[in-house]
């Protein structure tokens, strides 16, 4: 598949989708699979199970989609490989994961980007979405749509964070990602790299103190259950990106590819308000078994100066001129 027939391909989804019913004469039978490091009921395994609800009903029972939650094959690296190399067919992982293979998607973990997933969808779904997907098939990849996990907030199991200086000294576990890191470093936690399928027994065993994490991942992971504090920090908003092997994508015929995009678009619609209704839910649920505070905007003014030097270093690294875009295409949102 050249670049130009991608472009086609992240069309169909970022742009809406194509009618299923328009008929698709040269669909054979296929049984996918997609990989998920979360646990049942995260947003992006509901996700998965609603994509492949759809495309089962569309395609008349000839592709089958079959969902791996828990990282069952692998942490989110291996399975990033594993799709590259075509032996997994899809996955949906956080989108700044994907700097390691292109180095614009750590605009994605940029903190404090984003102040609600409503005004991250038409950026997403836009040009500026579309422009990062496009670079992701020379890494034998395809970017077809982008998913929510939602806004990232802290636990730990040592004492309640009021205030910045309540961080300095944890042990917090981030996802493999190089801002990640050093935004926690520079807050004088101590970071620690880790896959999500390690941190519950981390927690359980005092290897690490805490983590940070949507408050869905928190609920569906039972991370409560070895964790005491939870603070409101809304710090990174973290999209999904949901991957194609290219190798294998490229070796479907039209309608089988027609199909999959089609059915993704819809699936992803469903996926976020479903995200945005569970991150709801499971506060009120985290209410009743841990200690929640809210950092005030006063905090949040200190974290955002003491963090300017690791936003500076990652925005030179992806690209001045691409910051200054989304900066300028989320001020442009705000001013409707």
């Amino acid at each position: 598949m050249q670049a130009t027939k991608y472009a086609g391909v992240a069309t169909i989804v970022l742009f809406g989708g194509l009618a299923a019913s328009a008929g698709y004469a040269q669909v054979n039978e296929h049984t996918f699979r997609i990989s998920i490091a979360g646990a049942p009921g995260h947003p992006s395994v509901m996700g998965a199970e609603k994509w492949a609800e759809l495309l089962k009903e569309k395609s008349g029972g000839k592709l089958t989609l079959k969902v791996f939650p828990n990282g069952v094959l692998g942490g989110d690296v291996q399975v990033l490989s594993a799709v590259q190399g075509g032996t997994i067919d899809f996955t949906s992982m956080n989108s700044g994961i994907l700097q390691s293979q292109v180095k614009e998607f750590a605009i994605f973990d940029f903190p404090f980007m984003f102040e609600s997933g409503r005004e991250a969808d038409p950026i997403l779904d836009g040009p500026f979405g579309k422009k990062l997907a496009d670079l992701t098939p020379a890494k034998n990849l395809y970017n077809l749509a982008y998913w929510e996990l939602g806004f990232r907030n802290l636990t730990n199991n040592k004492h309640a964070i009021n205030k910045m200086e309540d961080i300095a000294g944890l042990k917090i576990r981030v996802i493999q990602s190089p801002i990640y890191i050093e935004t926690f470093n520079a807050l004088g936690a101590n970071a620690v790299p880790m896959p999500i399928t390690e941190v519950y027994t981390a927690m359980e065993q005092k290897i690490i103190d805490g983590h940070e994490n949507p408050f869905s991942v928190i609920e569906t992971s039972k991370f409560y259950e070895v964790q005491k504090f939870l603070t409101v920090s809304n710090h990174i908003y973290n999209p999904q990106s949901v991957l194609a092997s290219k190798k294998k994508f490229d070796a479907l015929t039209k309608d089988e590819q027609a199909l999959l995009t089609s059915t993704l678009a819809e699936a992803t619609k469903w996926q976020r308000e479903n995200s945005r209704k569970l991150a709801e839910e499971s506060l009120a649920n985290l209410k009743k078994t841990m200690t929640v505070t809210v950092l005030s905007p006063d905090e949040i003014a200190k974290i955002r100066v003491k963090i300017k030097p690791v936003i500076d270093k990652f925005a030179a690294n992806v690209g001045p001129d691409l910051v200054k875009e989304l900066q300028t295409e989320l001020e442009k949102g705000r001013k409707k």
